[in-house]
């Protein structure tokens, strides 16, 4: 079993609040638009961290980090990038890999807006953690926490974060 916290979109933003919330959590993932190098090295040195690059990263993030990382995590195929979409409306790269090869979950960023729905067609949850950070034009912050047990994504959590 693993407990995951998931977050995007901080643009270069770190707030104490990450570390309260993910402080039980055995791995933190990041689903793009980091914004700065340091801010890995934050993530880094907290838990170990699995993330993606984004559309404003620089050239130090997508040196480190990739636009899709697959893997598999107790025994749930996890497929993440920063644009990707949601059901019924993905990117055209990420529909090519559901239609030939989907995972169980499909994490994604870059709208800023939380998103948890499950695709019927190619039965995988898809995940949109919303924006953690303050750039942007969202209202609310928000963080996700879940856990991976035997191949069952369970135990979903939103967190609002205030400032």
């Amino acid at each position: 079993m693993k407990k995951i916290g998931l977050l995007s979109d901080t643009h270069s933003y770190w707030d104490e609040k990450y570390k309260h919330h993910f402080a039980d959590c055995d791995e933190v993932w990041h689903a793009g638009d980091i914004g700065s190098f340091d801010l890995t090295l934050k993530f880094e040195a907290f838990k170990p961290f699995r993330a993606v690059y984004g559309n404003i990263d620089g050239a130090d993030i997508r040196a480190a980090y990739p636009e899709f990382l697959r893997f598999t995590l107790e025994g749930v195929d996890v497929l993440m990038t920063h644009i990707g979409g949601y059901p019924g409306r993905y990117d055209p790269r990420v529909r090519t890999i559901l239609q030939t090869d989907p995972p169980k979950l499909f994490i994604c960023g870059h709208s800023h807006i939380l998103k948890v729905m499950y695709d019927k067609k190619y039965n995988c949850l898809d995940i949109n953690p919303g924006a953690a950070g303050k750039y942007g034009f969202h209202k609310v912050r928000t963080l996700l926490r879940f856990v991976l047990d035997e191949g069952n994504i369970k135990d979903l959590e939103v967190i609002e974060l205030s400032d």
